[in-house]
């Protein structure tokens, strides 16, 4: 057990303790549906890689195989990687982390930040659907649902957008560390 400091301690402070100003998620429990489409692919490529009653040949058997097992992945890992995303700020940067495993991720540096801006409403429609995208006009963004996300606006003039929880939080944590980094 990690003895807790004493007050003396924590009241000579003059920074931020250590650890995140701020964390936040979302989710989008529907897309563990298209995970289980993508599981069933991948378990139609096993039967019938294991199934020997297939009469065509082995060039359409190692096809259909392959074609399943590929399908099948690639759903699974694009919907699981997307089910939920986990935005984290600290003194030095804004850490997104999508899915269970983390990846993809991005770390922007709050120096790198011009401004912040607090979105209501972002719909996978506009960016093209779920997931990390891109489009030329509106710049980088990870959409996992619709709803309240957050915009930052970076020193090159690049925009990056991700949609989560609490976001209007967020946006006063960037903003004061922004005033905070301006003097």
């Amino acid at each position: 057990m990690v003895p807790f400091p004493d007050v003396s301690t924590l009241l000579g402070m003059t920074g931020h303790p250590p650890g995140p100003l701020w964390t936040g998620r979302a989710s989008n429990p529907l897309q563990w549906l298209l995970a289980v489409a993508g599981a069933a692919c991948v378990a139609l490529g096993v039967e019938l890689a294991l199934d020997n009653a297939w009469t065509s040949g082995f060039v359409p058997l190692l096809m259909a195989v392959t074609g399943c097992l590929a399908a099948g992945l690639l759903v699974l890992y694009g919907t699981v990687a997307f089910v939920h995303v986990t935005v984290t700020i600290d003194t030095e940067a804004l850490s997104v982390r999508c899915g269970h495993v983390g990846f993809p991720r991005r770390r922007i540096e709050l120096t790198d930040v011009a401004s912040v801006e607090y979105l209501s409403r972002i719909t996978p429609q506009h960016w093209g659907g779920w997931g990390y995208r891109w489009r030329p006009e509106k710049g980088t963004a990870v959409i996992v649902r619709r709803g309240e996300g957050l915009e930052l606006r970076l020193g090159d003039g690049t925009l990056f957008t991700v949609t989560v929880d609490d976001a209007e939080n967020a946006v006063r944590v960037i903003r004061t560390h922004l005033r905070t980094l301006a003097r």
